[in-house]
């Protein structure tokens, strides 16, 4: 009713969380030291069977705090594998596979089958999988459609829903398939709704989405704010010195050093081109790394990302499709070669290192041509009270000063 629980409290350890021992068991193995917050205070709501909104920055542990307690349901219940009981809608291929590979970790052992849809892959392997039953889907809303406008995908047993990224859903105009997909989802359901951020937009969908809904959110997620573990810099350049500045700083990360195995590296590029030509020269210099983009086959995305995540690649050079939902363990440097065209997106591409409590380095490379991205930079950085260079700052003057400019030229013209 949006009044706060002041006295609501949740699992502070995993010993305190009614997970079967097959689940239990699963979280040992993986060695966590205890629930993250935004499962500490999910879990005891979602296994009350109450509605969930889940407002918590990338990298939480949002994944666990939505698919244990499904997985306890299931298992409690006895449910049989055969059409879904559980569907989880993700706005990208990668977080989609992301979601399954956790699914696959912490229910295969219990007896758990979920199977993972998404475009860019073969239908016939995933409706094959359908068609032999499984528990829950996991997938894109375009593919979830496809399945459903075909026959071989029915979601009338569906009492466990869940949307992930539902403000990247958004951002990505998946609004109509989503609405079409929940036509065929019984009313008599669970919702849970994960969002990175709070916007009107996604506010005005989970009041459509949820029923009587209780929400969890960790920070404050009306003020975009970079993860505390990341340390964040600025580093004005010129066209001309950039690369150079680049190798000088992948150097340093260790991240250039094949031997390194504790340095993983994402830069992120404006352009797909600038992408591949960016991955080629660092390849010439002897840095194992690969291109990510929309125009790179699925196929080519994946092998991508496994090079990564099994230490065949130090690093990775990737559009903003790579910005969001991608969970690499060890990526220990971010680099913004171009800077983001929003706030926002600076927030998410950062918080690709970072993650599950590591420390992680952030670093931005603005020159004249960027300097437009930087008030909503160094206002992020001091809202964790990272260092802001007398560089950085008499940069960001300028820009002042240059609008100030514009804007009195602009009235006197008028």
């Amino acid at each position: 009713m949006g009044q706060i629980l002041p006295s609501f409290s949740g699992y502070d350890s995993f010993d305190a969380c009614p997970f079967p021992a097959a689940i239990k068991n699963q979280i040992t193995a993986a060695g966590f030291p205890a629930p993250s917050q935004i499962q500490q205070y999910c879990w005891p709501l979602a296994m009350q069977n109450l509605d969930v909104i889940g407002v918590a920055a990338t990298g939480s542990g949002k994944t666990l705090a939505f698919l244990l307690p499904a997985f306890t349901d299931i298992l409690t219940k006895g449910v049989a594998a055969g059409d879904p009981s559980l569907l989880v809608i993700a706005p990208t291929r990668e977080l989609a596979i992301q979601i399954q590979e956790e699914s696959d970790k912490f229910g295969r052992a219990a007896g758990i089958r979920t199977v993972c849809c998404y475009g860019g892959a073969p239908k016939p392997p995933q409706a094959d999988q359908i068609r032999m039953g499984v528990h829950g889907v996991v997938g894109t809303p375009g593919r979830i459609q496809d399945f459903c406008e075909g026959g071989q995908l029915r979601l009338g047993r569906v009492v466990k829903l869940t949307l992930d990224e539902a403000d990247r859903m958004l951002d990505m105009g998946f609004e109509p398939q989503i609405r079409k997909i929940l036509m065929q989802i019984p009313r008599q359901r669970q919702t849970l709704f994960f969002t990175a951020t709070w916007p009107m937009g996604v506010r005005k969908l989970a009041s459509e989405f949820l029923n009587g809904p209780y929400t969890v959110t960790i920070g404050n997620r009306d003020e975009l704010k970079g993860n505390q573990d990341i340390t964040q810099q600025v580093l004005c350049c010129t066209a001309t010195n950039k690369n150079m500045i680049l190798i000088d700083l992948l150097r340093k990360a260790g991240v250039a050093d094949r031997s390194n195995t504790a340095a993983k590296g994402l830069i992120f590029c404006s352009t797909k081109r600038l992408c591949n030509q960016l991955s080629e020269q660092l390849e010439r210099q002897g840095v194992p790394c690969s291109a990510v983009h929309g125009d790179k086959g699925q196929r080519e995305r994946e092998a991508a990302l496994s090079g990564l995540k099994e230490g065949r690649l130090k690093l990775l050079v990737a559009t903003d499709v790579a910005a969001r939902g991608l969970d690499i363990k060890g990526v220990t440097l971010v680099v913004n070669f171009d800077a983001p065209s929003n706030t926002e997106d600076y927030v998410h591409r950062i918080g690709r290192t970072g993650r599950a409590g590591q420390k992680g380095h952030a670093v931005t490379l603005i020159n004249d041509r960027d300097a437009h991205a930087l008030r909503g930079i160094v206002e992020v950085m001091r809202r964790t009270n990272q260092e802001v260079t007398p560089q950085v700052e008499e940069m960001l003057r300028s820009r002042r000063n240059e609008r100030r400019v514009g804007r009195e030229r602009s009235a006197t013209a008028t």
